[in-house]
């Protein structure tokens, strides 16, 4: 990959932006409806787990990226639940394990091979 350092940034920015959502005393709520919350985990972590599966595809690798992933949403929860004005949920952190699933089954189709596609476009413009 000609822009894995750029794809890595992205990911890291998604954290990031995870993070912050997570454990500001009052997020956006885009979604209305009962238990929008859990949905809007299990979109969250299975973005995160596909993007970073589309840089590391080796199966040893996203195994740790699982891992990570997972306790990266056991983090946040332990974090919102000392933070005062925020709540744990492990109901969220159920979700967060089903996106990070998700993310990865997801990886299994021809998705897999997005961030791939676009980099070899994007660096064949480049060359031009």
């Amino acid at each position: 990959m000609v822009y894995r350092k750029t794809w890595l940034a992205a990911g890291w920015l998604l954290i990031f932006l995870i993070s912050y959502i997570s454990l500001i005393p009052s997020p956006p709520a885009p979604m209305r409806f009962p238990h929008a919350d859990k949905l809007e985990h299990l979109i969250s972590y299975a973005l995160l787990m596909g993007w970073f599966c589309q840089i590391y595809a080796a199966r040893g690798q996203r195994i740790y990226l699982a891992l990570a992933c997972i306790a990266f949403g056991g983090v946040i929860e332990l974090l919102q639940g000392w933070s005062g004005y925020r709540t744990a949920d492990w109901l969220d952190l159920l979700a967060d394990s089903l996106g990070v699933a998700l993310g990865w089954l997801l990886n299994t189709t021809s998705l897999q091979h997005f961030l791939t596609r676009l980099d070899a476009r994007l660096a064949s413009h480049h060359d031009r």
